[in-house]
């Protein structure tokens, strides 16, 4: 898996959660403290938190063995994380296909 699979699910997500959050509209979503907004705010957070170990991925190479195996463990759970909230969107037309792959089958897979 390299840093671009993170980056597209990343991208997509943000996508479809920045509009609910724009001042623009007249929403107070993501701003107010319903359980909406809340509900919101700790989705972006989650979103922005999975995404972040993406950093991990360039440290992997050269790490030891045990290191490593952490660093694929993490990236997996995180690769999970946002490949569930990605699926929220699968009927959208900017869904990509691996967005449904686990962590291990993009390995070496070309982007679709």
């Amino acid at each position: 898996m390299d840093v671009q699979h993170f980056e597209r699910i990343t991208a997509f997500i943000e996508a479809r959660l920045t509009p609910l959050f724009d001042a623009e509209t007249g929403s107070e979503r993501g701003f107010a403290m319903d359980d909406t907004s809340r509900a919101l705010r700790a989705l972006r957070n989650s979103v922005l938190e999975a995404s972040a170990v993406k950093g991990l991925i360039a440290t992997r190479e050269t790490a030891e063995p045990l290191v490593r195996k952490v660093i694929d463990q993490s990236v997996e759970h995180h690769w999970d994380v946002l490949r569930g909230i990605a699926r929220q969107w699968e009927d959208h037309a900017d869904f990509r296909r691996e967005f449904k792959r686990h962590a291990w089958e993009l390995d070496g897979a070309p982007a679709a």
